[in-house]
């Protein structure tokens, strides 16, 4: 691709990022870094009464874990800022006079008392009122007005807008590179608002216009923006800029687990899930969202995760780190249906990621889940507990969960495996079984399996009965890792202690 590559990931900051904007931002980065493009964040904040403190750092901060860098931001700078829409709001007015000079925009000044009457009006007659080319010359706007009077109402402080003109009943073409070719009839688009009597745009002006002024190569962006591509495209033809239009991808939604509908906070307090990537506090409410930061997810795992929904490498393979993700990343591999979220494999994921990270890297997150029981363990511990642990666990928090019983002995007995396992000849069979341990040397993972199975062989007794019950007294349950793993690292005589206080406490 010989074009200067540039995107942007352009969120409001009207709240926390919900997943399915993550995943814009993060097909955005991959697009930018295979083509050796760059990556622009901007903040797109016109609408300040929606503005909520705190939602701009959550974005970045957001990105940040991910691993999003931006190139150019509010934070990083560049050669195209501000990247703050408030910042530039002085750029949108002379575009948005330009328009009008052009006569593809026009002033309108009913109020919304008036329109909200015409919507009435509408409703009663069973119909939807929409501010048109079929209603627009009726109405009080400076299509039906001399100049001179426009001018006059516009001095004197009468609150306007300033509407798109579309023509009536021409056909607008669109290319899209995940939907093919779009065509929709103007006849079936309302006269959008662009331009504000407070000088502050709406989304759709200053969108178009930045994008052009930081040279936006590509636009990819939610699914949800699809019915605004008429009018963005119809502004890049009446502003003079068709030849500098960026291509445009509008990526497939995100779904519901069950398939049905949109993902939405809701559906996470539902399901016991997290939609955002870091928890959030409601600065008006306090309500407090979970995070998969703060739920323990790997950000590796979470974009890998959000990279699969919406996008198919073309193989059966699922699991890419982020470096991976960008050699294979495509927009023409983005599929047009929308993706269903699913809990389960999002664990799974993260457990995937888990078994991928070298064992020396979980070191310091495995001491410090132990240290908040109070189990400090040393280095060759944890060389040793590692291994032992880390498939057993899908997050980093479980860690106690998976190894309390290699430092703490057992104070109670599954009375399910006792009453399954246990028989006469049991406590005589480990009785023998921790007499032959205490001879074995050296205590390690091999020669605690040399010994246990020699002795069985030799006693001719099943390996499943001896395992589930040798099990049952260092463990106290069914459950557990390796025996012979767990052996060696609690070394010969606690194994020795837990086997016989564990039989004195079964039998009584």
């Amino acid at each position: 691709m010989n074009q200067n590559i540039r995107v942007r990931f352009a969120p409001s900051p009207t709240g926390p990022l919900h997943i399915g904007g993550l995943r814009t931002a993060l097909f955005n980065y991959l697009f930018a870094r295979s083509h050796g493009g760059t990556f622009i964040l901007r903040i797109e904040d016109t609408d300040q009464t929606r503005f909520v403190p705190g939602a701009e750092k959550y974005i970045t901060e957001s990105l940040r874990w991910c691993g999003l860098e931006p190139d150019e931001g509010p934070e990083q700078g560049g050669g195209f800022g501000p990247y703050r829409q408030s910042e530039r709001r002085e750029l949108y007015g002379e575009y948005a006079m330009e328009l009008t000079r052009k006569g593809s925009a026009y002033y309108a000044f009913d109020s919304p008392e008036e329109l909200e009457e015409l919507r009435k009006t509408h409703e009663a007659r069973g119909e939807t009122f929409v501010y048109d080319a079929s209603v627009r010359n009726s109405l009080k706007n400076s299509l039906n007005m001399e100049p001179l009077a426009v001018k006059k109402l516009i001095d004197a402080g009468t609150p306007y807008v300033i509407r798109f003109r579309f023509e009536a009943d021409q056909e607008i073409r669109m290319q899209d590179i995940v939907r093919g070719e779009v065509s929709v009839n103007s006849s079936t688009l309302d006269d959008k608002i662009l331009y504000k009597s407070d000088g502050m745009p709406t989304y759709h002006l200053a969108n178009v216009v930045d994008d052009n002024l930081m040279a936006i190569s590509h636009v990819i962006r939610g699914e949800e923006w699809l019915p605004s591509l008429p009018l963005h495209v119809s502004l890049y033809k009446a502003l003079g800029w068709e030849h500098l239009m960026p291509q445009f991808a509008h990526l497939p939604l995100i779904l519901k687990p069950t398939g049905k509908g949109k993902l939405s906070k809701r559906d996470g307090e539902k399901g016991g899930f997290p939609v955002f990537p870091l928890e959030w506090k409601d600065p008006e409410t306090g309500q407090v969202s979970p995070g998969y930061r703060e739920e323990g997810y790997q950000p590796e795992a979470c974009i890998n995760l959000l990279a699969m929904l919406g996008w198919n490498p073309g193989t059966d393979r699922e699991l890419f780190t982020l470096e991976e993700l960008i050699s294979e990343f495509s927009l023409e591999k983005v599929g047009r249906s929308g993706s269903r979220f699913d809990p389960e494999k999002a664990r799974w994921f993260n457990h995937q990621h888990l078994q991928m990270t070298p064992d020396r890297e979980l070191g310091g997150a495995f001491r410090e889940a132990l240290e908040v029981k109070g189990i400090r363990c040393d280095k060759s511990q944890l060389e040793t507990l590692i291994p032992v642990i880390k498939p057993r666990i899908n997050f980093i928090h479980e860690v106690w969960d998976q190894s309390w019983f290699f430092f703490e002995a057992p104070s109670s007995y599954d009375p399910e495996v006792i009453k399954k396992r246990w028989k006469e000849d049991t406590p005589g069979q480990m009785k023998l079984l921790w007499e032959r341990l205490q001879a074995c040397e050296p205590f390690t993972v091999e020669g605690v399996e040399s010994t246990v199975r020699s002795v069985i062989s030799d006693q001719g007794w099943g390996m499943g009965t001896i395992m589930n019950v040798w099990r049952l007294l260092l463990v106290g349950e069914a459950t557990g890792p390796g025996l012979f793993e767990l052996a060696a690292f609690l070394g010969k005589e606690e194994v020795v202690r837990r086997m016989k206080n564990g039989t004195e406490q079964i039998t009584g």
